[in-house]
């Protein structure tokens, strides 16, 4: 696997592939590749995201302290845009957002390190995404930004079809 830092700290996830006539093999993830870099490599939850309606919008979604996450994150079906915002006051890309697009077509992951809010908008119908977390989801922790922040100036690649009320309602920065 080939991991590409990008500005934030968070690393863009290529495969090597390795084929045969039945199609091939490849490593997205290693603990040991991870620690060497510094990065979190406790993985303690998987999630899906299904989305059924190529525009569907999720996000900003993000856990407050003390169970920040770190993600790596997959689309294993469709298509997504996928929106990284530094929300770390420390950092010098504190709100930057970088994006990404992930495709079960490149096989392409991104590792989210801690203190990210996360969105993403589906460019396929029957899109679907894989996470692995480092934190488990606390409820209580659970807080987001809105996906069309002024401030942040976020140029989606269309019309939001679906977004929930929930993702409607998160505060403006």
């Amino acid at each position: 696997m080939n991991l590409t830092k990008l500005e934030s700290g968070a690393y863009i996830i290529d495969i090597e592939k390795i084929e045969d006539e039945r199609g091939f093999f490849a490593r997205m993830w290693d603990k040991n590749i991870f620690k060497e870099l510094g990065l979190d490599s406790d993985l303690i939850q998987g999630n899906i995201s299904y989305n059924k309606k190529k525009g569907t919008l999720r996000g900003f979604h993000f856990q407050k302290e003390p169970n920040r996450e770190g993600k790596i994150v997959r689309c294993t079906k469709g298509r997504v845009f996928e929106v990284l915002l530094d929300i770390r006051k420390e950092s010098p890309t504190y709100l930057k957002w970088t994006s990404v697009e992930l495709s079960e077509e490149n096989h392409r992951s991104v590792f989210v390190p801690k203190g990210f809010a996360l969105a993403f908008q589906t460019l396929e119908d029957n899109s679907e995404i894989y996470y692995l977390m480092t934190e488990k989801y606390v409820p209580n922790s659970s807080d987001g930004i809105r996906w069309n922040d002024p401030k942040l100036k976020i140029d989606w690649p269309m019309k939001p079809t679906v977004i929930s009320e929930k993702d409607k309602s998160w505060g403006f920065l």
